[in-house]
């Protein structure tokens, strides 16, 4: 990550019930920045489709 990249640590559902983990949001880039289980490399969404296709996961059992 970038020193524009401010480091996050959520997680959430993508609209297959998929949990990710998001690790930062890129100011410069306005993306979001995550990873997913078994992917070794960070993935990353435009803000507005990440909130369209992400739900953040409350309650700690569904991790």
């Amino acid at each position: 990550m970038s020193e524009t990249t401010q480091k996050i640590d959520r997680y959430y559902k993508d609209w297959r019930g998929v949990v990710v983990h998001v690790v930062g949001f890129d100011r410069i880039g306005n993306r979001v920045i995550f990873m997913r289980t078994g992917y070794d490399h960070e993935c990353a969404q435009p803000v507005e489709l990440f909130r369209q296709k992400f739900e953040r996961v409350i309650d700690e059992s569904d991790i």
